[in-house]
């Protein structure tokens, strides 16, 4: 019964996040906002710079995980309730200002909650004496299904271009906050003092005078800034063939949301592969596979199209699996065997902030550049040159990591590619 409520917990934590974040720039482009397209995405990569910090902090000392969860879905809900409330006002008036506002206000408070989740399933389990490694990973892939869920319902419900995918996310977001109350509670740790050396994680920048995690945390940078690139623009992409008769009724067009989809349904199988290719390859092939993977992904979306080349379209969705599972998780767990105990947690939010942090943020903003600076007067894309732009940055960091990264020794041992899931 435990595992099916926190299955429950993620489906809708996940869910909330699938409503608009695949398809948000089909509608800002929609109210003549592709300008701003990388902006917003860039906006989760800033708040996750401290947030989930912050949040971990409160949660840790005097507000129970469950119930800051809660609270922090509720103020996410209410003000992305208010951007499809403004957005369904002012339509193609709304001022940029104001829309940026509602979402920096709904995804400040939404990014903690992506941690606060995990650590409310793993109190959970674990005041229930059961193996994390073995149940964590089956509840944890109901979030994605969830995500999966909400694309499918914005896409077969007509949201993917206007302001309701707004209001379904934070319906879903006050959902959530009335189930945490359902939720076991999590301790609280008081009397314990920190420094604020302690209390940031700040102690883990010391392994940046270690070269190998040195140049481990740059590469996590660099290639993180491919991470919101295809969540962004990928859908407006697909978008774009509507002006082109011979592909306007052909299903990626028509349904861009559920083509996108596959990605995330790959990345369900994918999670379970990266054990072999653990103990079969090492790490840094992993990393290399995942590299590469992006670059592939990004030079078939390229050269694909709805019609005869929709092949392409549906491989690289599936190759998304590989190209964000195989660096996310191999990389964290890499992360923990290369750091003593008493900073694995920091160092672990420390990879998290160069990856979906800094990395997020600066590759969603040149992104940006790179799209706005291949836009015709009339608003036409050359998309093309953009996916083979984004193919060769990713080819170019394989390539560079192949050369610099050279770790003593590769994680091959079963028992520590089997906790891979613990990473996740």
């Amino acid at each position: 019964m435990l595992k099916v409520r926190l299955a429950l917990m993620n489906f809708l934590e996940f869910a909330v996040w699938g409503a608009y974040l695949t398809c948000m720039g089909m509608y800002l482009g929609r109210i003549g906002m592709s300008a701003h397209i990388g902006s917003f995405y860039a906006m989760q990569g800033f708040v996750s710079l401290f947030m989930p910090t912050l949040m971990g902090i409160v949660a840790d000392r005097w507000i129970p995980a469950q119930r800051l969860l809660g609270l922090c879905h509720l103020v996410a809900a209410l003000a992305i309730i208010a951007l499809g409330w403004y957005g369904k006002l002012y339509g193609s008036n709304a001022d940029f200002s104001i829309l940026f506002t509602f979402y920096s206000v709904s995804v400040a408070f939404y990014m903690p909650t992506l941690a606060l989740s995990n650590s409310v399933a793993y109190s959970a389990l674990n005041q229930a004496k059961m193996d994390m490694v073995k149940d964590f990973p089956p509840i944890r892939v109901f979030g994605t299904i969830g995500f999966i869920c909400t694309m499918w319902l914005v896409d077969l419900l007509g949201f993917q271009v206007n302001y309701n995918q707004f209001f379904l996310s934070g319906a879903i977001g006050i959902l959530l906050f009335l189930y945490t109350f359902t939720l076991p509670s999590c301790p609280v740790v008081k009397g314990k003092k920190q420094n604020l050396a302690d209390a940031f994680g700040l102690k883990a920048f010391a392994l940046f005078r270690q070269k190998k995690m040195a140049i481990f945390f740059v590469f996590s940078a660099l290639l993180g800034a491919s991470l919101q690139i295809t969540n962004g623009f990928a859908t407006p992409f697909l978008e774009s063939f509507k002006s082109i008769p011979e592909y306007a009724e052909t299903f990626g067009v028509k349904h861009a949301n559920i083509l996108y989809s596959l990605s995330q349904i790959s990345e369900t199988v994918c999670i379970l592969l990266i054990p072999f290719f653990m103990k079969r390859f090492g790490i840094k092939a992993v990393m290399l596979i995942a590299m590469f993977a992006w670059a592939i992904r990004f030079e078939l979306l390229g050269l694909g199209n709805p019609g005869s080349g929709v092949w392409m379209l549906i491989l690289s969705m599936v190759v998304y699996g590989v190209a964000f599972d195989f660096f996310n998780i191999s990389g964290s767990l890499f992360v923990d065997q290369s750091t003593e105990p008493a900073l694995r947690s920091s160092a672990q939010g420390l990879f998290m902030m160069m990856t979906n942090g800094l990395g997020a943020t600066v590759g969603s903003l040149a992104a940006q550049q790179v799209v706005t600076s291949h836009t015709a007067l009339d608003g036409s894309v050359e998309w093309s040159v953009c996916w083979h732009t984004f193919a060769a940055y990713a080819l170019s960091v394989g390539i560079l990591f192949f050369l610099c990264f050279r770790p003593k020794s590769a994680v091959t041992e079963p028992a520590q590619a089997e906790s891979i899931s613990k990473a996740e």
